[in-house]
């Protein structure tokens, strides 16, 4: 008996064979480990019968043991393609309930095969290390504990229990980016290429967020040394700058805006920030969404916009 004031989970449950697998693993296992275990289902109302697939998640979830069983739904923007735009009308979503269910963690159900598909797609839009490093087994409070295991294995798992998985019909839509690189693209390449692209695609995805990582860290730590702030924002000493690798010199970039202005800039306007170190020639200030960088006396000066 799993006491009442016991920490909670909740898996984000979708009703189709992944979430549905780990929703049944997790029914199992929580009791055993001493945690309260229930499941959140996001009715994204894309299609029709959407709410009788989410009600039939629930009553799966029911019947599993776990509780509390959550359905959250969700209107879906435009912003950034659709898929980009459910994503973060799902995970806006599963904030809410796991705040209002005081959740200690969100298991979310994204397998091996997943990985691989993400790490496929980023080098297909030259994403940098933090896209193809794919996704993280644990993120804050969302975790992935079935990103070793690959789809088939779920849906052998959901026969084997006797629980039927929504097929959703968007899965099988070719005009879905991700659907095409996991109907088309990843078969072309295992014939083409032979086997064991998948896993070598995550191992590529592993090894880069070890890098990735590392050099994060070492930004932090720099930073640390390195940052002035001020009333007008915070500035970075140009000489320090250009001897740090170029990875490094970067990553302080980017983090000096993120943490400063609260801003995420691309590869493109990074370079054009270090050229003022990198390729100094007196040119003026490079300006970016809500802020301006420019050198000053041997410093490189983050403000926001207007501010002197």
């Amino acid at each position: 008996m799993v006491a009442p004031d016991a920490p909670l989970v909740l898996v984000a449950l979708s009703g189709g064979p992944d979430s549905l697998a780990l929703a049944a693993a997790v029914a199992f296992e929580a009791p055993r480990a001493g945690v309260r275990a229930g499941a959140v289902i996001v009715d994204h109302q894309l299609q029709a019968g959407s709410a009788d697939a989410a009600s039939r998640a629930a009553e799966q979830a029911t019947q599993l043991g776990l509780d509390p069983v959550l359905i959250r739904t969700v209107t879906v923007g435009s912003d950034g393609g659709p898929e980009a735009a459910a994503r973060t009308a799902r995970y806006a979503a599963l904030d809410n309930a796991a705040r209002e269910s005081d959740a200690l963690a969100v298991l979310l159900g994204h397998t091996h095969d997943d990985q691989a598909e993400s790490v496929l797609l980023g080098l297909a839009r030259g994403s940098g290390p933090a896209s193809l490093s794919g996704m993280d087994p644990a993120t804050g409070r969302y975790l992935r504990p079935l990103l070793g295991i690959p789809r088939e294995t779920t849906v052998q798992a959901c026969a084997d229990a006797g629980l039927e998985p929504w097929l959703d019909p968007h899965n099988d839509d070719p005009s879905f980016t991700r659907v095409r690189v996991r109907r088309t693209v990843l078969p072309m390449l295992e014939k083409e290429l032979g086997p064991g692209i998948r896993e070598a695609l995550v191992r590529t995805a592993d090894q880069l967020r070890e890098d990735s990582d590392a050099l994060d860290h070492f930004a932090e730590e720099i930073a640390e040394d390195l940052a002035e702030h001020s009333e007008a924002g915070i500035s970075l000493p140009v000489k320090s700058l250009e001897v740090q690798p170029a990875a490094l010199r970067q990553r302080l970039i980017r983090l000096a805006i993120q943490s400063e202005f609260h801003v995420s800039i691309s590869r493109v306007q990074t370079l054009e920030v270090a050229r003022l170190v990198t390729d100094w020639h007196g040119q003026g200030a490079v300006h970016l969404p809500g802020l301006r960088v420019e050198r000053q006396g041997g410093l490189l000066l983050f403000s926001a916009n207007g501010v002197e």
